[in-house]
């Protein structure tokens, strides 16, 4: 960071690997990893994986989603079975692999890189993908279900009250209020409740 006089200032390293760094379901260090311009920015990157996997895992477990002896076996082996101990391991392993990018590995090579050890990878993508399934899926799913009982449960409320929004075939097709606006939302695809939601929100 740079101190301009007027406060701290991020480098331009340090913001291209803020912007590079990458929570997609992609293999860490893989192929489609997404490419980083320095090795500030790798640092950034791959710290930013390391933490938020150990933070999750610690997160999703005091929410009772997960417990400890869930998390996958191989993995465990290999980083340990404490937050702690993942965390001294991944660490450890990103420097032990990492030397070349400080200039101090007599082998030479054309771009150092920071890196982990093909053991310490696998185990590493294998918690992030349990995760994914465990974890980050199933709240995203747990979050749209809710979004869309909500959704349905304002448009019943308000045109029961606003009949005059009903469309005039449903107005027409029943003497049961109820039974023309669960008819007409029943219609609805998702995108079409959505909008009409926010409509009437106004």
């Amino acid at each position: 960071m740079e101190n301009d006089g007027q406060g701290l200032n991020l480098t331009w390293e340090v913001r291209d690997g803020i912007l590079n760094h990458s929570k997609t379901r992609v293999d860490i260090l893989g192929e489609r990893w997404g490419k980083v311009n320095t090795l500030e920015g790798e640092v950034c990157k791959i710290a930013d994986i390391v933490a938020y996997i150990n933070h999750d895992i610690g997160d999703a477990i005091r929410a009772g989603i997960i417990t400890e002896r869930e998390l996958p076996l191989d993995a465990i082996k290999v980083l340990g079975i404490s937050h702690s101990l993942r965390i001294n391991t991944m660490v450890g392993d990103i420097i032990d692999n990492s030397w070349a990018a400080r200039g101090c590995d007599k082998i030479i090579v054309d771009k150092p890189i920071v890196n982990m050890s093909p053991k310490t990878l696998e185990a590493t993508n294998t918690l992030r993908e349990f995760l994914f399934e465990r974890v980050y899926n199933v709240q995203s799913a747990e979050e749209e279900a809710k979004r869309a009982r909500e959704t349905i449960y304002f448009l019943y409320n308000c045109l029961k009250e606003h009949e005059n929004r009903l469309p005039a075939e449903y107005r027409a097709y029943s003497d049961d209020a109820e039974r023309r606006v669960v008819d007409y939302i029943a219609g609805m695809t998702d995108q079409y409740a959505l909008r009409l939601a926010e409509e009437l929100e106004k």
